[in-house]
């Protein structure tokens, strides 16, 4: 991972890193290719595994003390092929799959999940909406945008 003003590297070896963030203070990214969430320790330019992430990881944001991570299926191609995540899905017994899922911080837990199935197979960034009730998305081809109606200002409840 390079730092893009500098050009330094700030950390070698990851795999297919994805979606940096800074978060708390620190720096944490998807080291996608093995499947993990972690940190980086910027002083000895080393990546820190915090979770293990069922499925090709892309897009991370925060809500509390739990990271939100994106996760697809591997593409039928080669540039998913061969990757330590998935030996590490053989060791674990486990299948990737397409969601999201939501990790405790302190403790790398998967503490909730969200599954999807049939035609949606890959995510690309996740997005956390904070103060948000009932979120939609509506495409600009079909006629639902038309349709829409909004109703004052929308807040969560506390």
């Amino acid at each position: 991972m390079i730092a893009v003003p500098s050009g330094e590297v700030v950390c070698a070896g990851l795999s297919m890193p994805h979606s940096p963030r800074l978060h708390g203070g620190e720096l944490w990214v998807l080291n996608s290719g093995t499947g993990e969430l972690g940190r980086i320790d910027r002083a000895a330019g080393r990546f820190e595994p915090v979770a293990f992430c069922p499925g090709y990881a892309r897009g991370l944001g925060f809500l509390g003390g739990h990271a939100v991570v994106g996760l697809s299926l591997a593409r039928e191609n080669r540039t998913f092929a061969g990757l330590a995540l998935d030996a590490a899905l053989t060791a674990r017994g486990a299948e990737a799959r397409c969601g999201l899922i939501f990790i405790d911080l302190a403790t790398g837990d998967v503490a909730h999940w969200l599954r999807f199935e049939g035609v949606v197979r890959e995510l690309y960034d996740v997005a956390v909406l904070r103060e948000v009730r009932r979120p939609a998305a509506i495409g600009f081809l079909g006629d639902d945008i038309r349709h829409v109606i909004k109703l004052g200002a929308t807040r969560a409840l506390s």
